[in-house]
């Protein structure tokens, strides 16, 4: 008997063991490198769709939709399902991440280092209790990420799950939601730059230790500064929606900006984070294109939504993630609002599509 949003009660235990299983091999492997993966099958994916839709008289220059909503071919079910989806394998790394931090006693923070559960780079390996915690999680996450694309949330469901599974995992391991300030205000990164250090009880872990930590963590110490972000934002935007003016693909720039942060996992120093820039300039340039516009007006919207996407990661970054002690991803969070934006434009008529996000 079918059940809710079109899904079987077979097909949701099926969707909730892949996803235990999605959340804890993120979790063994550690968030980020998860979702390198998850830009590694986008590739694969939007590559095969291209070049499938080239074989069967597509043209580049033609807008194909090629992506299929959440992905056709391997992306949806791999990179936006419960294999590598980010609300997944990202979401349970994080989380477990959270919970290895204060329980387990894994982590041996060093002075002058972030709090340990926000090192997503780090591998859990293979505790049987941490790996439990990514599973939950996962199944969490794909939860949440099936509940807003099946009530049309105008939203991206998989950042939704990433947003919300990160603040669960703050509230159920005891992490502060979003922290004390230590400068001006939430938003000021002075004392970061000045060299400012928590000390004393401030500094007490979860596992009795205590060391010195920055009085303020931003998320990227080479990517903070409102001018630098907004540059970024500017050219990846561009970029995002040339590609997709070319190949009619909706993922395929989100893929090499997701792919890309190996170079990040690696130790490359200074690398950049753009996929929630690329993400939303793809959007706004496929509804726009499917309206008629030009390349050229979708190289504006794409600038201009990649700036937005830029700004707003940031705002996040120094509300949510600088001051407390758990991984919150601004990116997602920034995904979340840029669609919400490109959502609202599609209901009020100002576009007649769009593109991948959900409409009730």
């Amino acid at each position: 008997m079918a059940i809710a949003f079109g899904l079987t009660a077979v097909d949701m235990l099926v969707l909730a063991i892949a996803a235990f299983a999605g959340g804890a091999f993120g979790a063994s492997i550690g968030a980020l490198p998860a979702f390198c993966f998850t830009g590694f099958m986008v590739l694969i994916g939007e590559a095969g769709n291209v070049v499938s839709e080239s074989f069967v008289g597509g043209s580049p220059d033609v807008i194909s939709g090629a992506a299929g909503g959440y992905g056709a071919g391997i992306v949806g079910p791999l990179a936006f399902g419960p294999v590598f989806g980010p609300h997944v394998a990202f979401a349970g790394g994080v989380a477990a991440a959270a919970y290895a931090a204060k329980y387990d006693g894994m982590y041996e923070p060093d002075d002058g280092d972030y709090h340990p559960a926000k090192d997503i780079a780090y591998a859990l390996g293979t505790r049987p209790d941490v790996l439990a915690v990514g599973g939950v999680f996962g199944i969490l996450g794909m939860a949440i990420r099936q509940t807003s694309g099946g009530l049309g949330v105008p939203i991206d469901p998989p950042a939704a799950g990433v947003i919300l599974t990160a603040v669960i995992a703050r509230l159920v391991f005891g992490y502060p939601v979003i922290g004390r300030a230590r400068g001006s205000g939430l938003l000021d990164m002075s004392p970061f730059e000045s060299g400012k250090m928590r000390s004393g009880e401030e500094v007490a872990t979860d596992g009795g230790m205590a060391a010195e930590r920055p009085a303020v963590e931003p998320w990227l110490p080479h990517q903070y500064k409102w001018t630098h972000v907004a540059m970024l934002g500017l050219i990846t935007g561009i970029l995002g929606a040339y590609i997709f003016a070319k190949t009619g693909s909706l993922f395929l720039p989100f893929g090499i900006s997701a792919a890309s942060l190996l170079f990040l996992n690696l130790g490359v120093e200074k690398f950049p984070v753009t996929h929630h820039m690329t993400l939303p300039s793809t959007f706004v340039a496929s509804m726009a294109m499917t309206d008629g516009a030009s390349v050229l007006v979708a190289l504006g919207l794409g600038a201009f939504f990649g700036i937005l996407g830029a700004l707003f990661g940031e705002v996040y970054q120094r509300i949510f993630y600088a001051h407390s002690d758990t991984h919150f991803d601004p990116p997602a969070a920034s995904i979340i609002t840029t669609t919400l934006i490109l959502g609202i434009l599609a209901l009020a008529g100002v576009f007649t599509t769009s593109a991948a996000v959900p409409l009730p």
